[in-house]
């Protein structure tokens, strides 16, 4: 039974250290769409959307405790110069003035009975005003976007021209091997090595150049989406989604549409402060005198009722309330016209940097194949001794920096098709 036992943990052991591997490697694998939910999650203003929503419902909670019964206790005690009488003498009839000093103590109890919705569309109004500004949080997570958009394709053009680099060495280094071969045989002369080590070194000076700004971007990247990097991160290269959306989904849209539906329910509200007020009330008291002024002593009393308040003319003031509201929703239509041709216009210079990048791109691979052909033609003549090691080398740094520009190029290209989605607000699901 032991047997058994360590016979299956030995297999499931080999299966763990199989699959290790590939959980290690996908731990270093980075994507662009991870660094944008990391930056709407992790950057600090995203905290207040959790804030405004706790700070809505305390205030929602507060506003409604209008409803339920209220509580007052009161007590004073005077001295007044001079107190209630009778200004004649009544025949057989004695009647003592009240006390100078008096004394009262009461518990007053009210209770709203109708105030016609008031606190329901005010505490609609408060809910609409944490929506607005939960969405200013998201156009400004959103605007983001673009930065974090920036230093990842920055990270991954330098990753690019890192492998560029590697098969540059590469291909360098079976030159070098070929001449020195010759210089073993005295076909080629000592001195033609030379140029080609030089040259590798400068390969190793690039590969340092490249890991330094790779360092500094990634430590940027890291800052900006709230969550640690290593330097090894394997960036993978984004697939641009075919636009099948024809409405944007940029945050700034919402924002104006929740502005306005904010303007409709304080008009409500305006609305609902002209009804009438009906409470209930009843107090309970202690004093001297009571309700009964003629009697000069301590004495407990009560008093219950309905209180009704209507305000029927406020000189327009409403009115005027409701005319102001209308004008700012007037001013959120012009500002988000304003917003959508300023887009527009965005949208048309990306679109022609785009259609120009495509256009580079294709020539770039027609320089490449060009050179590819020249660095062949020069890789034979330096082997047979025909051309310098100098002039190899300018002929492969030509070829390197032609496969240089077009991996530029296809980043640039890159960059500005994801930023004209996030211009368009039709990249991925916000």
């Amino acid at each position: 039974m032991n047997t058994s036992i360590n016979k299956g943990i030995t297999k499931y052991s080999f299966i763990l250290l199989l699959f290790l591997p590939v959980v290690l490697v996908g731990q270093r694998t980075l994507t662009l769409d991870d660094c944008f939910d990391r930056v709407t999650k992790n950057y600090p203003l995203a905290k207040q959307s959790v804030l405004l929503q706790s700070q809505a419902e305390l205030d929602i909670a507060t506003l409604k405790k209008d409803k339920l019964p209220r509580l007052d206790v009161n007590a004073q005690a005077t001295y007044q110069s001079d107190v209630t009488h009778l200004p004649i003498e009544l025949p057989n009839i004695s009647v003592t003035p009240p006390n100078k000093d008096q004394y009262r103590a009461t518990l007053d109890a009210s209770l709203l009975i109708y105030n016609g919705g008031l606190i329901d569309a005010t505490a609609k109004v408060k809910e609409s005003n944490s929506k607005v500004s939960e969405q200013e949080v998201n156009v400004n997570l959103y605007a983001l976007k673009n930065k974090v958009n920036q230093l990842y394709l920055s990270l991954l053009l330098l990753q690019e021209n890192r492998s560029l680099l590697a098969a540059k060495e590469k291909q360098l280094q079976s030159r070098i091997e070929e001449v020195q071969a010759g210089v073993l045989y005295g076909t080629l002369l000592p001195s033609s090595a030379d140029a080609l080590q030089v040259e590798l070194l400068n390969i190793k000076q690039k590969y340092a150049e490249i890991d330094y700004s790779k360092k500094g971007l990634t430590q940027r990247l890291a800052l900006l989406i709230g969550s640690d990097l290593s330097a090894d991160a394997i960036l993978q290269t984004p697939m641009v989604p075919t636009e099948n959306q024809t409405d944007s989904q940029r945050p700034e849209l919402t924002l104006f549409e929740l502005k306005k539906a904010q303007i409709d329910l304080s008009k409500q509200q305006l609305t609902k402060s002209k009804l009438p007020k009906l409470n209930a009330f009843a107090q309970g008291g202690y004093g001297n005198p009571g309700l009964n002024m003629l009697d000069n002593s301590f004495k407990t009393f009560y008093m219950t009722g309905l209180k009704l308040n209507w305000n029927i003319f406020d000189w327009n003031k409403t009115k005027g309330q409701k005319q102001s509201l209308e004008i700012n929703k007037e001013i959120i239509n012009t500002q988000k016209e304003t917003f959508e041709l300023n887009t527009n216009l965005e949208l048309v210079q990306l679109q022609s940097e785009i259609d120009k990048l495509q256009d580079f791109i294709d020539m770039d691979s027609e320089i490449i194949r060009i050179r590819e052909n020249m660095v062949k033609s020069a890789a034979s003549q330096l082997k047979n001794g025909v051309i310098t090691s100098s002039a190899y080398i300018t002929e492969f740094t030509d070829l390197y920096e032609a496969k240089s520009n077009l991996a530029l190029h296809k980043t640039q290209l890159l960059l500005l098709q994801i930023q004209y989605q996030l211009t368009n607000g039709t990249y991925g699901k916000y």
